[in-house]
């Protein structure tokens, strides 16, 4: 639920601040903080900071801020239970889980929250700060910030290409530095099942084989000790893990495996779909989905439901479906198909999770209380506004600007591109944009899809992520009447030295040429 800017407001101006709106000076912070600002004099670093709380359930988050003190910067930092240059401190009139105050003083800093996840957050902003210095030193100041959205996220599709838990963690530690709070892991698709489940071991052994250029490559995927891994050291970021099982298209990996419950496809998109005609489909996914469950603590598991036409052509024919359809009453197939999302929507509900679906499952009549809905065919606004008519909260995530597989320079030759159009850096960084109101009750939040046709190995990955993902934190968290894009770009040189420390191979709008674009695979 997103905070009242009002309240925020009113807090702010209680703590004595007398300008709302930061200030562009000395803000070296992405994303930039709501309300900011400069006191005189500066908090000069000493080589080793210490930290310290007497706060319940904010000492967890030191550890984590001091590896990333000594990940992004030459400083260091330890816990203490004694005076701290750094401390942390708990307020009851901070009401929301991710808001924060952080004071600096000459002498000392004090990071406030009600909530460790503020907390933390609080500490991201210090961070950058410290990292960002000026010959060791950061400027006296005040803020008080909140996040414009509860539901600011990144989706990486590994379906089509496998990356691995290093590379994954890489994304994590970005994503909780810039204060994205929801990975969603595409882990199911046509190239390759991603997870493993261990009461259908084909899943992977056999639908882990193969990518989206290769589909004879080695299989890859996940065992669930790795899963919990990674799991664990999100949470630690405040970082939610939202898994997708892609139903009931998408599914040819799964239909390698098990061709039992395949229901079959068309020339382009073979063995596309999950059979909705035969019970013992929605058993083997039900138990599927069990697992899965079992292993993300998340309160939603998505199940797809996307481009379900693209192979349904033997819906038409096969007995069972047209059996289903004469005893269900469904007049066609796209009936059939939301029959299925009907089905499985009640077995996510049974396990204890809320459903999210791509917006093709609007008018499903899955239950509007315990379903999100993510918005992606930018092409097709009104669907936006039909979610929010027919009371489903939802996340944006539209093709353009929020897909990070589209080229974002027009020099660059292996992204995808819709109509010519593209999504460069300042499209994502002001979005939303338009016609779209990012500011209705229903909307919770927006997100990058990082799909992966086009990309095949880490370096793409990072080049076609950054500087993206900075743009897209901004703009997830901080309010329109903020956000400035030339002003963004002076704190994005800043961000940059971070990606270089960590070997981060980006994409730079300052130079373009600098890191030619990787090859890539045309299609």
């Amino acid at each position: 639920m997103k905070f009242s800017q009002f309240a925020f407001l009113l807090l702010f101006f209680l703590a004595g601040v007398r300008t709302p709106y930061a200030k562009a000076e000395g803000i070296q912070i992405i994303p930039k903080p709501n309300h900011f600002r400069l006191e005189k004099g500066h908090f000069t670093i000493p080589g080793e900071l210490t930290v310290s709380t007497v706060v319940s359930g904010f000492e967890a988050i030191i550890p984590v801020f001091c590896r990333q003190l000594s990940t992004y910067s030459d400083f260091s930092c330890t816990k203490t239970s004694g005076s701290a240059q750094i401390r942390l401190a708990h307020s009851d009139s901070i009401r929301d889980s991710e808001s924060y105050q952080l004071k600096i003083t000459p002498k000392d800093i004090v990071v406030v929250a009600n909530e460790p996840a503020g907390a933390f957050y609080g500490l991201q902003s210090l961070l950058q700060l410290i990292v960002n210095a000026d010959e060791g030193m950061i400027p006296c100041s005040f803020i008080v910030d909140q996040p414009r959205y509860s539901w600011r996220g990144i989706m990486l599709d590994e379906s089509r290409h496998f990356f691995g838990i290093e590379q994954v963690k890489q994304l994590l530690d970005y994503m909780a530095l810039h204060k994205l709070n929801k990975f969603h892991w595409h882990l199911t698709d046509v190239p390759g099942w991603r997870i493993e489940i261990k009461k259908y071991p084909k899943l992977t052994t056999v639908g882990g084989i193969g990518n989206d250029h290769d589909p004879k490559a080695e299989a890859r995927y996940y065992t669930q000790e790795e899963i919990s891994t990674v799991v664990e050291y999100a949470r630690e970021r405040f970082i939610e893990i939202i898994p997708e099982i892609d139903m009931p298209g998408h599914a040819a990996a799964a239909n390698r495996a098990y061709p039992e419950f395949s229901g079959g496809g068309s020339e382009r998109y073979p063995e596309f779909t999950f059979h909705p005609g035969k019970e013992g489909t929605y058993q083997y996914l039900t138990d599927i989905l069990r697992e899965v469950s079992g292993l993300f603590p998340s309160e939603y598991i998505h199940i797809g439901g996307d481009e379900v036409h693209f192979g349904n052509h033997q819906w038409k024919t096969d007995p069972d479906v047209q059996k289903l359809m004469k005893t269900e009453r469904l007049n066609h197939l796209k009936q059939v198909e939301q029959y299925f999302i009907r089905r499985m929507a009640d077995s996510v509900a049974r396990l204890g999770k809320k459903v999210i679906g791509w917006d093709e499952v609007i008018g499903s009549g899955i239950d509007v209380h315990s379903t999100l809905v993510m918005w992606w065919r930018h092409d097709k606004p009104y669907l936006l506004d039909s979610a929010i008519e027919n009371g489903y909260e939802l996340v944006m995530c539209p093709r353009i600007p929020l897909y990070f597989d589209f080229d974002q320079h027009d020099s660059h030759a292996y992204g995808r591109r819709w109509g010519g159009e593209f999504c460069d850096i300042e499209k994502v960084y002001d979005f939303p944009f338009g016609n779209i109101d990012g500011d209705h009750d229903k909307v919770i939040g927006m997100q990058a899809n990082v799909w992966t046709e086009r990309i095949q190995n880490d370096k793409r990955l990072d080049f076609m992520t950054f500087p993206r993902l900075s743009a897209m934190a901004e703009a997830a968290w901080s309010y329109g009447k903020m956000k400035s894009y030339p002003e963004f770009l002076e704190r994005l040189k800043k961000m940059i030295g971070c990606y270089d420390r960590d070997g981060i191979y980006y994409f730079d709008p300052f130079d373009v040429h600098s890191h030619p674009e990787p090859g890539g695979i045309k299609k």
